[in-house]
């Protein structure tokens, strides 16, 4: 339903009287007189809803997409409001919009995860500060301050704090501070090409060991001391030729053995 309320003034104040609208809306089979009654009675109570939609304005949300989701909670009201139950529907309605802002707040305004704990906490934190920024205006609380007013340790108190930035998050772009063009995700580092070595290291260290004692010999001074196939074959008594020929034959088997391994 488009939200219109705002556009033209209403006839009624905050509190329309709708009491014999809710009864006979309870009484109305389904159907189009009570879909059109029911769409009154959310017209009706519309300028209600926007003015619980204005005191959540400021906190990362437009203020039009405010008045949709409280547009939606009083529909949700209007629909399951129950008159029998003795209690005005505005007692009903203000609790069920507002809850229905503040789960939008919850479900969606999040950029990181938190916990329902700590996004508790940040509540607490932050009208704690609208609080003291009333009687001491100003100078914001220290951490301390904070905590004794809203009756938390200051643990809790600081992880309310920090969860105050979990709506929004820079962008890599963002330029740090204190730094002429450097920005956020130039502090980012890649890949480490080390870490594939690693692996490979642990992968074939079984195969290598499971080598005569020779061919690991020749190995260790191939790669380990960076030695040429000549000089390796001075310091063993061997030709260059059959260095050669033994270090493919080592390659071969390695290859071999990882493979069937991975298989």
């Amino acid at each position: 339903m488009p939200v219109t309320g705002r556009t033209k003034p209403h006839p009624h104040d905050d509190a329309p009287d709708t009491a014999a609208d809710f009864l006979r809306l309870t009484d109305l089979p389904p159907g189009p007189e009570r879909k059109t009654l029911r769409d009154e009675l959310v017209e009706t109570w519309l300028p209600m809803a926007e003015r619980i939609a204005v005191r959540f304005r400021g906190r990362g949300e437009s203020l039009e997409d405010l008045y949709q989701v409280a547009a939606l909670g009083l529909v949700k009201a209007v629909d399951h409001y129950d008159p029998g139950r003795g209690c005005a529907f505005e007692a009903y309605a203000v609790p069920t919009i507002t809850g229905e802002i503040k789960r939008h707040f919850r479900d969606h305004m999040w950029t990181l995860h938190v916990p329902r704990r700590v996004q508790d906490l940040r509540n607490r934190v932050r009208q704690a500060a609208k609080e003291m920024s009333q009687t001491a205006p100003g100078r914001g609380p220290t951490l301390a301050e904070l905590a004794a007013f809203a009756n938390m340790s200051e643990e809790e108190a600081r992880t309310g704090m920090e969860a105050l930035e979990c709506f929004t998050a820079l962008s890599l772009e963002a330029e740090m501070p204190g730094t002429e063009g450097y920005a956020l995700g130039d502090a980012i580092g890649g890949p480490d090409p080390a870490f594939d070595t690693v692996v490979d290291r642990v992968a074939v260290r079984p195969c290598l060991e499971a080598l005569p004692e020779r061919e690991r010999t020749i190995l260790y001074l191939r790669f380990f001391r960076g030695m040429t196939q000549s000089s390796i074959a001075d310091q063993l008594g061997i030709s260059q030729m059959h260095v050669s020929r033994l270090l493919s034959s080592c390659f071969d088997r390695l290859r071999e053995e990882i493979l069937t391994e991975a298989r």
